[in-house]
């Protein structure tokens, strides 16, 4: 039988929490300087599916819808190249008089106002939806998610420290603030998008990289328990060596499926790819160094794991 490998991963543990507070402070200053890019899901706006006879120039549609006064609008491919949808921020310019109407006359008037624009150089154009995003709506889905994703990490502490150890899910709900903050950091800094299909992608970050720490954490228990005579560092290291390849296989055929949907899958959730690729990368790092390096950091020994039998003191116990 082949003797496994034992990688030092604890080793460099002290340049991976330089590296990971690098990460987290550029992400903390991106998101207090310039925030997120928010979309017209949390600021209010309209979206237009319409669709064309042939072949459809987006750079064309979108030269037209700005030559009639609508501000920055965001223009895509959605199914076909036949098929375009159009996301206008807000109000734009000349639709400020009928900012008080109720949203049926809104949406009239934002219709007429779009189809006469894409019919300005002929083209055989129809409006099929159009679907209007007030500030109100918008505000409440943005507090919503941010209560959701507290909500989730309390959830998660609870469910590892009753699993596990206190130790143990501090270091997971750290691992999976440290995936969140460096993802949203990302999308600030490169000033992605950030719509509901991403938000939905974070909460999906939050899940996997739950799974991967539960597992590299049921393999650190069991270690603990096994091992008697070997130091925690090594038990760590023993531990992630022996997930390392079910760690790696997973990430990897995760990722093989989020470029399929990035390349394949048309532009609408281009960002929502980029989010999950972003946090999948970010979360095996975390599984095997943030959590792991926090069990270090707060004195993880053999006898926090041990249970003693009635009338038996922990200590006793070989």
């Amino acid at each position: 039988m082949t003797q496994l490998k034992v990688y030092n991963f604890m080793g460099i543990r002290r340049l991976a929490v330089g590296l990971s507070a690098t990460l987290l402070v550029l992400s903390t200053i991106s998101l207090a300087t310039q925030g997120l890019q928010l979309g017209l899901d949390f600021t209010g706006g309209t979206q237009v599916e319409v669709g064309y006879q042939s072949p459809a120039n987006v750079e064309g549609v979108r030269a037209q819808l700005e030559r009639a006064g609508f501000e920055k609008p965001v223009v895509v491919h959605f199914g076909s190249d036949r098929d375009v949808l159009i996301r206008l921020q807000g109000k734009p310019e000349p639709e400020q008089a009928i900012s008080d109407e109720q949203d049926g006359t809104v949406k009239k008037a934002l219709s007429d106002k779009v189809y006469e624009a894409l019919q300005s150089e002929g083209a055989d154009v129809e409006l099929r939806r159009v679907d209007f995003v007030g500030p109100q709506i918008g505000e409440e889905l943005r507090e919503d998610g941010g209560l959701g994703m507290l909500a989730a990490l309390i959830v998660v502490m609870f469910y590892v420290a009753m699993r596990f150890q206190l130790k143990f899910a501090i270091g997971a709900v750290l691992a999976l603030a440290h995936d969140v903050m460096i993802t949203l950091g990302f999308f600030s800094l490169m000033r992605f998008e950030f719509d509901l299909t991403v938000l939905a992608a974070i909460l999906a970050v939050v899940g996997y990289s739950l799974n991967d720490t539960i597992v590299v954490s049921d393999r650190i228990r069991e270690n603990f328990r096994k091992i008697r005579n070997m130091a925690p560092l090594d038990v760590i290291n023993e531990s992630l060596s022996q997930t390392l390849w079910r760690t790696i296989n997973t990430s990897l055929t995760t990722l093989l499926v989020l470029l399929s949907l990035f390349f394949l899958g048309g532009e609408l959730i281009h960002n929502f790819a980029i989010a999950l690729m972003v946090g999948v990368g970010v979360g095996t790092y975390s599984s095997i160094y943030v959590a792991a390096t926090v069990m270090l950091a707060m004195d993880i020994q053999r006898e926090d794991l041990l249970v003693p039998e009635k009338g038996e003191l922990v200590d006793d116990l070989p």
